[in-house]
């Protein structure tokens, strides 16, 4: 079944200085419901503008985005986002930041407490529920974002390079933390990322987008058996990242010549 329809979407930044800017043109897309679909592409080539449109953060000025055949009018409950930067309150500890979202929605208290609490052991994180966010590394943090977003139970999971802060090792960590996750609790996410070996270590399926203004150059389906222990090392997953660097490594070289450099 398709969850989000992405029909032929147009989006200019128009700064208050300086002349408007194409970030996307013409991208249609359609993502299944309860997959893990990466963007992937140069930096400047629009696919964090494309997630904050299906987060209903930006207008759609042209084409349309629909999720479950409505379309989007601005942020809503069926869509949670994790950003990179953690975005937790830092006055509030683990559990308060977790429950926030649950007291919004008027959950009676037994239940919002239950709700957190299943949701920060599934992310790793009992023991830790009474610490605040800076007493915390940055997994931990990220894992705590990733529960907050999960309590409220949002149909899409929107993740916009939610690694990338984090150093190397902690990063492989929460990639198959993420994983684990996303097993245990199924949702449509959709996944931004520069770095390709995360994005089909991750994805079932990656979408490649071209040099500004950003459209769909290709769709690559990923699908093979990720479970092993060894899959990092196999040559089929080294296949899969060389062809999908290639298609990233052209629209690179692209995005730097029409910067000049």
């Amino acid at each position: 079944m398709t969850k989000i329809v992405i029909d032929k979407v147009r989006h200019k930044y128009r700064p208050a200085r300086g002349k408007p800017v194409l970030a996307l043109e013409d991208v249609s897309l359609e993502v299944r419901d309860k997959e893990f679909l990466a963007l992937l592409g140069p930096s400047g080539c629009g696919k964090s503008t494309l997630l904050y449109l299906m987060g209903g953060f930006l207008p759609v000025e042209s084409g349309t985005i629909s999720i479950d055949g409505k379309p989007i009018a601005g942020p809503g409950p069926d869509r949670g986002v994790v950003f990179q930067h953690f975005a937790l309150f830092p006055w509030k500890t683990v559990r308060q930041n977790v429950l926030y979202g649950l007291e919004r929605q008027g959950l009676a208290r037994e239940k919002r407490e239950a709700v957190a609490k299943k949701f920060i052991d599934l992310v790793g994180l009992s023991g830790f529920e009474d610490n605040y966010p800076s007493q915390l590394s940055g997994g931990m943090k990220q894992r705590a974002a990733i529960a907050r977003t999960l309590a409220v139970d949002p149909s899409v999971l929107l993740m916009d390079e939610p690694f990338g802060a984090l150093d190397a090792q902690t990063r492989a960590l929460m990639q198959s933390e993420l994983l684990g996750i996303w097993r245990a609790s199924p949702k449509t996410v959709v996944f931004v990322t520069h770095d390709v070996q995360e994005a089909v270590y991750l994805a079932g399926r990656v979408v490649v987008m071209s040099a500004r203004p950003g459209r769909v150059k290709a769709i690559i389906d990923t699908n093979f058996d990720k479970t092993a222990p060894d899959v990092l090392r196999s040559a089929k997953f080294g296949d899969m990242v060389d062809q999908i660097w290639g298609l990233v490594k052209e629209e690179a070289i692209k995005a730097q010549m029409g910067r000049g450099t």
